[in-house]
């Protein structure tokens, strides 16, 4: 029979748990919710598996006294943290409460998130942030700046050994943005979150700018102009439910294999569309989504950074149940050209898909990199070699289908062969070339040309005849640059051939502590 002082203690752990779990209390929770928004705990209750999630530090406040804070403690201070399950899986979280001080970020707030952040590394399981603050709590000093320095460091830290995911739903501006860009995705809500360095008031009293919170920093500005942010969601729902579908992609650490589904979509399945997909006329554009679509299990494609840089598709899918990750050149979109933006979004992916052993399948149809003077001056050499880097440096299995064109170094760019690439496919629409006929044959032809009694007949047959020679995917086969050359309606049978040859593969390179790519 229970104690009455058993039945006490039991009564006050009772009310501690409402008062903890109350926030910042009912009016600031109902305010906060407007605009179809969720509380810091109802959004666990959506990323995480039904009754999974174990709180920890529940009680924990801060210990600031400066301007009567003593006076303002709440239980949790600001942020919930602990673990869960999604689809099964461990992984560990955070979820700034906005209703508590501003979901400001404290020492205690930072020790709680750090200690979550230090069980996920040495558990090996995926970390990830919920953020909704209004940036460092001021009454604390430089107490709460030695706070965002210790989770920089173990994001850094993190970097490449566990999956970092943010879903930015509210503000996160200052200090605060660093962390989200150190982690390997980021996720906004359109209309309700946003992120900079330093706000429109700042802006305007230093620049005389105006601008709106929306426009500097909201999600589709960073989805689609600066590629902050991976996805721009439509509500926090929304947000939640896609980073649960992100993570069934991915595996709970670098020692991990991606996790294999079951699948209904034969692997030898003949894929017909492919054959009429690709034009004959070399010039006219096609959709390359229409072409990943059609080759993978179900047809289902999880585009990442749709928004951005849309000459380059990246995004997973599966082959025969097996995560990969894929890279496409887009021909609707700048001729499928490769530019700044389209190689620093390509490279940060592959070199994910590589950190989490997840492999690289690309589909090829780059003329070159986008020429201008605003692309040298911004640094597309660097930039562009950036990809170059991380094609190179990838240790996972690498298959390659080259669609169309493949021109000059954007061809070696773009997984080739002579990147280590481990399979090079290429369809007999495929032109791998130094460059396009109608440019060669003004190089090398010019003086011949020009002489010529008709300039514009002799132009002609000679492209036609460069075509001919060059414009196809036979020269390159034999060299051994291309492994075959197929029927496109083949292409999903011979990508899963290549990857159930390719699953035990192990690379070597060299012992280093790290290189040294260019930034």
């Amino acid at each position: 029979m229970m104690t009455e002082k058993t039945q006490r203690q039991l009564q006050d752990l009772e009310k501690r748990n409402q008062q903890a779990m109350a926030g910042g209390g009912s009016d600031r929770i109902a305010k906060h919710k407007k605009g179809n928004r969720l509380s810091a705990r109802e959004r666990l209750d959506v990323l995480l598996d039904p009754g999974s999630f174990v709180e920890m530090d529940r009680f924990v406040t801060h210990r600031c006294t400066n301007y009567e804070m003593d006076k303002n403690k709440v239980p949790g201070d600001g942020v919930i943290t602990g673990y869960g399950r999604v689809n099964g899986k461990i992984v560990y979280v955070s979820s700034q409460d906005f209703t508590v001080i501003g979901g400001s970020m404290s020492r205690t707030q930072a020790n709680k998130i750090c200690k979550v952040m230090d069980l996920a590394l040495k558990n090996g399981a995926p970390f990830i942030s919920i953020n909704d603050s209004g940036g460092a709590r001021i009454q604390e000093g430089i107490e709460s700046l030695g706070g965002y320095a210790d989770i920089f460091t173990r994001n850094t830290i993190a970097s490449g050994v566990i999956p970092q995911i943010t879903a930015i739903m509210g503000p996160c501006a200052g200090g605060a943005v660093y962390s989200p860009s150190i982690t390997d995705f980021v996720f906004m809500v359109k209309n309700s979150s946003y992120m900079f360095v330093t706000g429109p008031d700042v802006i305007k009293a230093v620049t005389h700018e105006e601008v709106t919170k929306e426009d500097l920093g909201g999600a589709t500005t960073h989805s689609q102009k600066s590629g902050v942010a991976h996805f721009a969601t439509e509500d926090d729902k929304h947000c939640l439910l896609l980073i649960r579908e992100m993570l069934s992609f991915l595996p709970a650490n670098n020692l991990d294999d991606a996790p294999i589904l079951p699948t209904n979509d034969r692997p030898d399945r003949i894929v017909e569309n492919l054959t009429t997909l690709i034009p004959d006329n070399p010039k006219k554009p096609y959709d390359m989504l229409a072409v990943i679509t059609e080759c993978v299990d179900e047809g289902y494609f999880l585009e990442i950074h749709k928004n951005y840089a849309q000459n380059i598709i990246v995004g997973f899918a599966r082959f025969n149940g097996r995560p990969v990750g894929i890279v496409a050149n887009q021909p609707q979109v700048l001729a499928g050209c490769l530019n700044i933006e389209a190689s620093r979004k390509a490279a940060r992916f592959i070199r994910f898909c590589d950190a989490f052993n997840i492999p690289v399948v690309s589909f090829v149809d780059v003329p070159g990199f986008l020429p201008g003077k605003d692309q040298e001056w911004n640094g597309i050499i660097t930039h562009g070699a950036k990809l170059l880097y991380a094609y190179a440096e990838a240790t996972v299995p690498k298959v390659t289908i080259i669609t169309r064109k493949a021109y000059g170094g954007a061809y070696i760019v773009m997984g080739s062969k002579l990147l280590r690439s481990d399979v090079n496919l290429a369809f007999p629409s495929a032109e791998i070339a130094v460059m396009g006929a109608e440019g060669a044959v003004n190089v090398i032809f010019r003086e011949e040309i020009a002489s010529a009694a008709d300039p514009v007949k002799k132009r002609a047959e000679l492209i036609a005849e460069y075509e001919e020679k060059f414009s196809n995917p036979y020269v390159s086969a034999e060299l051994g640059y291309t492994d075959e050359v197929i029927e496109p309606a083949l292409t999903r049978k011979r990508i899963i051939d290549s990857l159930e040859m390719l699953k035990h593969k192990r690379d070597i390179i060299p012992a280093k502590k790290h290189g040294n790519i260019p930034l």
